[in-house]
Order: C-alpha cells, then structure tokens, then sequence
C-alpha cells in the first residue's frame, strides 16, 4: 500500500497527573452526543466569515470520560490519546488499474458532443436487501433537451463494485436513464434507517427550471423513491442557490445537513451549511445568502483551510472548495473536500486544458467542525498523457462501501482533450485497507499508546492492527492502577496482520467493567494500530456505521448482529 508518514510525531502534552478526572469539559446546557461531547447551546454555530484551519473544540476541551458503545474506535485524531510515544501515518487508497471502471459507452450520454459518465456527488451504494452494488451518475441530456450542456441521471448496478452494467430501464425507454430533469450537481441518498418504504431512496436534486414566472435557474428539490428507478414528484423546493450544493445524513445527531455552495458576488466557493431532522423542511427552508447573518437559518461554516494543495502551474491561484460531501463511517464522519486548485474556466478553456480538482478528506465528530491536520490528496489527479483522472476529480455520496477487509473508494475524473477542455468525465474506484485512513505506527522498541478516560458497553476486545513484533494490551482503574487480570503479562501477544483480531486475557472479564470508568494501554513493537473496540458480540461487531455499505453487512446500515 503507497503511504505517506505525517511530518509531525502524536506525543500527547505529559501531564503532571495521569489520574482520572483532571480535564475540564465545557459548560453548556446543549446536547451530549454518543461520544460524551457536549454542544454549545448556540447550534450549529454563528461562525464569522474567516478562513484557514478550522477550531475543533472537542480536540481542545475532551469529555472527562468518552463512552467508545458505537463503531471501531479509529485514530485519526487525538481525541481518544492521552498519552503515546507512537507516531500517526496518514494512508491513502490505491487506484483500480483497470479504471475508469463506468465510461461512456452509449450514444446518448453526452452533452453538445462531449461524454460524461460518472457521479457528479449522485451516489454508489450497496443495497443490502438487493445484494446489488448501486450507482447514479450524471450524463449528457442530448437525447431530452436541445439546450448546451444539459445533464440527467442515469443508472448503473453491479455485483462486485467494479465490474458495472448499465440496464435499461423504463422511465427513458431504451436508455439507463432514471431522472430526466435537467439537473447539475445532485445527491442519491439511501436512506437505510427509513421506515417508509417509498421514502427509502431520497434524491437531492439540482435542478434548472422556472422558481418564478419568468424566471429560471438552479434551485434544490427533493424527490422520494421506493426502487431508486422511479421517482415521486417534488415534496420540497427551495429558493435559488449555488449549483454544487449537496446534501448528507448525520445519524449522530439524527440531523439532515445541506453543504450549500456560496451564491452571490466575490468568493463562490465556500461552503454554508443548513441543518433539520426533517428532510422536507430542510429544503424548503433553504434561503441562500453570500454571507448568512446571525438571524438566519443557513450559517457560513468553512472555505479553504490552511496549506491547501496549490496548482503547480499555476501557483498565483488561490484554492478554493469546490464541493464537499460527508458520510458517517463507524464512529465518525468522513468528509470530502474537493480543493479546486484553478485555473478559472476562461483560462483553462483557452489553455484546453481540466481545471484542478482533487478529493481530499478530514474528520469530524461532532458533525460541523473538521479536522484536516493532513492536507495530501486522498484521490488526486495524474496528468500523464490518456490519464482518467488528468483533472477536475469530484467525490460521491455513499463511498466508502465495505467489501471484507477493503473499502471501495469512487470518485469522477476528467481526461485532457484539445476540442473539448471539461469533459471526458468517467469514474475510478480505488481500495483501502479497513479503517485504514491512519496508524499508529511503532518508531520505538518500547511503543506505548494510553488512551483517555472511557467507558463501555460490550465483553470482547478488537483491534485492527498490522503486527510484526508484538501487541499486548493492558487495562487500568480509575487511580491509574492496573487492574487484576488484565496487565500486559495475563495478555495473549498478538503478532499478525488482521483487520479484526480478539484480545484475550488469561484470566480476564471484561464484561465485568462495563460501565466504569477506565484507560486502555497498548504496547507495541514494529507495527501498526489502527482502531481498537469493545464489541457484544464475539464475532467483533462494532455497532458502528458502515457507510455505504457492503456485501455480508446488515442492511440497517450498522455493523450489528
């Protein structure tokens, strides 16, 4: 697997005290979350207008104890570290040499002559009531509209997430085409906690038509569907705003979030953000404004952050974000920053060359703040000649999906053509080891990672690690003593490499601390640690989400029996 090592080491600041109970935690009467982080009353937050690496508040002010009852336990920040001589390796996921794995190969899917076939966000799911991988991408709307540069949604299905059909459907007779409106940017949602069977498939649509007499342009819409094939009419519609708006769940806070793109004049690629637990209200509420004011409902949440990936043609261009689009994965969630690098279309049209888009990734566990220490591109663009991805890659809603030991990334890339700039358009995929966004990697022969106060419901201990040497894990009491029958000498060394391995104690009940406090001491030799959890079950559920999804997972959407 290509790694790249941070250029920084993770040592937790050494406390004078390691005892339990010395931290502060923030005084609000806002919400506490599954993690033990509490809200400020004021939510989401009134964020002033200002750029660069965003604040993460639960980073800087922790829970006293953080309860790990939902999803592996990932450490891709240090939020769950108290204390380590380890240090943190970011990791990124491998491209399919076979890709593009969906391109053009109808007459139909192009626009004014140019190909497109790949997710514009849309969505790649797997359906596990189907047991059928699932995707909608953007296409060229030749065949319905006269008009340049028109686009529909069409549909494509698989039963490995690689090899894709394409299967006539109903709705545009002899075509794949699902949802002809013309529509821009959209988001395909499968909403696996839906009890309403004609609601399950929900459709964010971007769609260009008249919002008042006279006049038209690009507004959202929300469509339902039972099959994801046929769609409903509109159940809400908002006012006009900025195309690459998208949408996503956070079940965490059992809110519907819109990532909304800027409208208005100056900067047009930052990002606001709308919150509801009612998908209807959520659009139609949305009244978008340049810059939102303290009485509005859409707040601004964030534009580039700090050392974002510059052009390097074009360095004088300033990134902006494109789009961004999230997913809940465990017991986070996964956010997708499309960094646009330049240039602007006038310039890359006369150059005949793709603007710079690359996918880049941060996390969240409160569900607004993010954090991006690392600011490599998680899929980025290859300019070498005949490449799929040359530019203007884009993210899709619903990835990752989990296949065994993998997670399937998808994203859109533009080829370089000299009679047609920006398009081209075709979908890779690319593999990443199972909560493999970040190790902690041994660079001592005495490797050692404490974690913070935590608490848990469960009897088995996993962890997801790569094991040359040995791991041994202890458990201590809440006066930092180790507690009987879980030292490091009652455990059963683990050497290997395993994405969900059971430690075991000679003597040891873990059952039997359920609900108190405690701390969790790895030791480590040549290796790497990636996620640790304390599963119900002995087959190492986590409870935890999976994303989009997978062949073997259940299909509420969480990794339970």
């Amino acid at each position: 697997m290509i790694t790249k090592i941070a250029t920084f080491f993770v040592i937790a600041t050494l406390l004078s005290c390691e005892t339990f109970g010395q931290k502060s935690t923030t005084k609000s009467s806002g919400k506490t979350l599954y993690n033990g982080i509490v809200l400020p009353e004021v939510w989401p937050p009134k964020n002033e207008v200002k750029y660069g690496d965003m604040d993460v508040p639960y980073l800087n002010n922790k829970p006293k104890i953080i309860p790990i009852n939902i999803g592996r336990q990932l450490f891709i920040d240090d939020f769950l570290v108290f204390k380590t001589n380890l240090e943190r390796e970011y990791h990124y996921p491998n491209f399919y040499e076979g890709n593009p794995v969906l391109k053009k190969d109808r007459n139909y899917e192009v626009t004014s002559g140019a190909p497109y076939a790949s997710p514009f966000s849309d969505g790649i799911w797997y359906d596990e009531k189907m047991k059928k991988f699932k995707m909608w991408y953007l296409t060229g709307g030749d065949l319905l509209y006269e008009d340049p540069q028109s686009f529909v949604t069409a549909y494509a299905e698989s039963d490995d997430g690689i090899h894709w059909m394409k299967v006539d459907q109903d709705v545009v007779p002899g075509t794949n085409i699902v949802e002809p409106h013309w529509r821009d940017s959209n988001v395909m949602w499968l909403d696996k906690e839906e009890i309403d069977p004609a609601k399950r498939y929900k459709l964010f649509n971007v769609e260009f038509k008249e919002y008042e007499p006279g006049k038209r342009g690009w507004i959202l819409v929300l469509r339902y569907s039972e099959d994801g094939i046929h769609w409903g009419g509109i159940v809400a519609q908002s006012k006009p705003i900025g195309d690459r708006t998208t949408a996503f769940y956070n079940p965490f806070t059992k809110k519907w979030v819109l990532s909304i793109r800027l409208t208005g004049k100056g900067r047009v690629r930052d990002r606001n953000y709308l919150e509801n637990s009612n998908p209807e209200v959520l659009v139609n509420t949305l009244d978008n404004k340049l810059f939102p004011t303290d009485n509005d409902d859409v707040v601004f949440w964030f534009g580039p952050f700090d050392n974002e990936p510059r052009h390097p043609k074009h360095p004088e261009v300033d990134p902006q974000i494109y789009n961004h689009d999230a997913i809940a994965y465990e017991s986070i969630l996964l956010g997708y920053f499309n960094v646009w690098q330049g240039p602007e279309n006038n310039i890359a049209a006369k150059l005949k060359v793709q603007k710079r888009n690359e996918v880049l990734i941060g996390y969240s566990r409160d569900g607004f703040h993010w954090d991006r220490k690392d600011k490599t591109p998680f899929m980025g663009v290859n300019e070498e000649e005949g490449a799929w991805n040359w530019g203007n890659m884009q993210s899709i809603a619903g990835v990752p999906l989990i296949v065994g030991d993998s997670l399937y990334f998808y994203t859109s890339g533009r080829m370089r053509n000299d009679k047609m700039w920006d398009a081209y358009t075709s979908t890779g995929m690319a593999k990443l080891r199972r909560d493999g966004f970040a190790s902690m990697n041994a660079i001592q022969k005495d490797g050692f990672l404490l974690t913070e106060d935590i608490s848990f419901k469960g009897e088995y201990f996993f962890v997801n690690a790569e094991i040359q040497g040995q791991l041994k894990v202890e458990i201590i009491d809440e006066k930092g003593h180790i507690i009987k029958g879980f030292s490091k000498e009652d455990c059963e060394p683990f050497t290997g490499d395993s994405t969900k391995h059971r430690i075991r104690w000679k003597n040891g009940d873990l059952s039997k601390l359920q609900g108190t406090p405690i701390r969790i001491k790895f030791y480590l030799t040549d290796g790497k640690l990636y996620s640790f959890w304390i599963s119900k079950w002995n087959t190492g559920e986590s409870n935890g989400y999976t994303a989009g999804g997978g062949p073997n997972l259940h299909p509420s959407g969480r990794d339970t029996k």
